[in-house]
């Protein structure tokens, strides 16, 4: 099975991890995981200004502080997995890297809002949820 894990650093991110790894039957030593993180997008203002490069090295030294623990905690385990990085609106950018890596599942953490702080807030897991033709496992 190939895995999609959305991770932000967040606890709730290492929650989703912590299910993946004692769950065999989703991420056992066949199985793909692919760990995606998507970093906010610059105005294009400041691209404009520090350039494309010094953006880019920006948002890959951010991503590499979420996904370099993931990928050694995986790799202890004997999950195999790839990182990769993103930079936009996480929702869209989370089913789009399930659809390009041909995902089964994606796997996300969720603050676990209720049903008005959703309406208030938004949330990434509810737009995924909405957005995403791939099945979806929100750990709360």
């Amino acid at each position: 099975m190939r895995i999609v894990l959305a991770a932000d650093g967040s606890k709730f991110t290492k929650k989703a991890l912590a299910f993946l790894a004692t769950h065999e039957s989703l991420a056992g030593p066949d199985d793909e995981v692919v760990v995606v993180n998507v970093q906010p997008p610059m105005p294009p203002r400041v691209r404009t200004m520090v350039g494309a490069a010094a953006v880019n090295g920006y948002h890959e030294e951010e991503a590499a502080k979420v996904l370099a623990p993931i990928e050694k905690f995986l790799q202890r385990k004997g999950i195999s997995a790839s990182c990769e990085w993103k930079a936009g609106e996480p929702a869209s950018q989370i089913v789009a890297a399930a659809q390009k890596a041909k995902a089964h599942l994606i796997v996300m953490g969720t603050h676990g809002y209720g049903m008005l702080g959703r309406a208030v807030m938004g949330s990434v897991a509810t737009r995924v949820l909405a957005e995403s033709p791939i099945p979806v496992l929100l750990v709360k």
